[in-house]
């Protein structure tokens, strides 16, 4: 427990939140689901919003991967015409910033939403009109956020440097970053290295889904290979660290070069108990951010899809007080680091830094 004591649930709804691991399509609102499938002709599991998003948490819990990645077909199906997806994006900024989210990032895969008829950059510029149009809502209403595009380029498929080139295409016009999802078994990242080659010469950031599914060669590959600036979910570093050691949890190579390099870990604890991506964990208790807080990593916290998981960043900070009896000075060390490690320019992060996060907390 921190000088502050365990923060209240009411500190926690109130205090200012940095969002980097959002995925659009699994941030959805039931009814948006609803509503587009109805005029498109597309087949849901459940009827009406309140059925349809119990179903989602249920099938996202059902510990079969089949099922997990049933829920997806649904999202993406509704997010094929520029409208649906600028509505989808202006709808995610919202419900962020309603939530006390001051910086997020939206990730997608554009390659997945062209069933419609639409290229690779009418998707994202829908995207984005929806993001704008998100944020100044927000902002009108004395709730500003900063919200970039992080372009997404499918593991199993071969258009990652079509997608990264997007990238920096588009790096002054909201997109702030790629990222490669999907998979990892079977498709490591190194079958990806062109795109990140080209990403590294264009001075353009880029994190890697690695260490959910798959263990340390993943995360090896990523960092050492593919030379990426944050790790997605990266939770299955621990088994780089030796908890039976004499004197206490002794880091071994690769999980002490991570440490050093101050490499950010973009930690989804509810998902994470979802998928079972540390096996064992039976409540967000048993997850290892608790240990890679307390051994010094840059960790942060993150939804990943806030549909399928039922939750918010609120209720993930909140399951985290409640797990560690945390305070608002660990809430606030989260939400530093998430901010440090944004895809964001350095005057800007310290901005939001020393003007919005800092006196928001100080002011709990």
């Amino acid at each position: 427990m921190t000088r502050t004591g365990i923060a209240t649930s009411e500190q926690i709804v109130a205090a200012p939140k940095v969002a980097l691991h959002e995925h659009l399509d699994g941030g959805v609102r039931p009814a948006t689901v609803a509503e587009i499938s109805d005029e498109i002709g597309h087949v849901l599991p459940a009827e009406g919003a309140t059925a349809l998003a119990v179903w989602f948490e249920e099938s996202s819990s059902s510990g079969s991967l089949p099922r997990y990645l049933e829920t997806f077909v649904h999202t993406v199906a509704v997010m094929q015409r520029a409208e649906d997806l600028a509505r989808v994006a202006r709808e995610a900024v919202i419900d962020l910033a309603t939530d006390g989210v001051v910086y997020a990032e939206l990730r997608w895969a554009p390659e997945q939403h062209l069933a419609g008829g639409l290229s690779l950059r009418e998707a994202v510029e829908a995207v984005q009109t929806g993001i704008d149009a998100g944020r100044a809502e927000m902002g009108a209403l004395g709730q500003p956020i900063v919200v970039g595009q992080l372009l997404t380029a499918m593991r199993h498929a071969k258009r990652g440097l079509e997608v990264a080139e997007l990238v920096v295409e588009y790096r002054d016009r909201g997109v702030a970053g790629f990222d490669i999802a999907g998979a990892e078994d079977g498709f490591p990242p190194i079958l990806h290295l062109e795109a990140f080659e080209y990403l590294r010469r264009e001075n353009a950031h880029f994190t890697i889904h690695a260490g959910e599914a798959f263990g340390l060669p993943s995360i090896w590959q990523a960092v050492q290979r593919c030379g990426t600036d944050r790790l997605g979910h990266g939770v299955r570093i621990v088994d780089d660290i030796d908890l039976a050691a004499p004197g206490g949890p002794r880091l071994g190579r690769l999980a002490s070069y991570i440490r050093d390099c101050r490499i950010p870990l973009e930690m989804c604890p509810s998902s994470n108990l979802q998928t079972q991506a540390v096996p064992g964990m039976r409540s967000v208790a048993d997850h290892p951010i608790g240990l890679l807080k307390e051994l010094g990593f840059r960790v942060t916290v993150n939804c990943d899809n806030r549909l399928m998981s039922g939750t918010s960043m609120s209720r993930e900070m909140q399951l985290l007080v409640d797990g560690f009896g945390y305070g608002l000075d660990d809430l606030r060390w989260f939400t530093v680091n998430a901010m440090k490690s944004a895809f964001l320019p350095f005057d800007e992060r310290l901005t939001l830094i020393n003007d919005v996060i800092k006196p928001g907390y100080a002011n709990l």
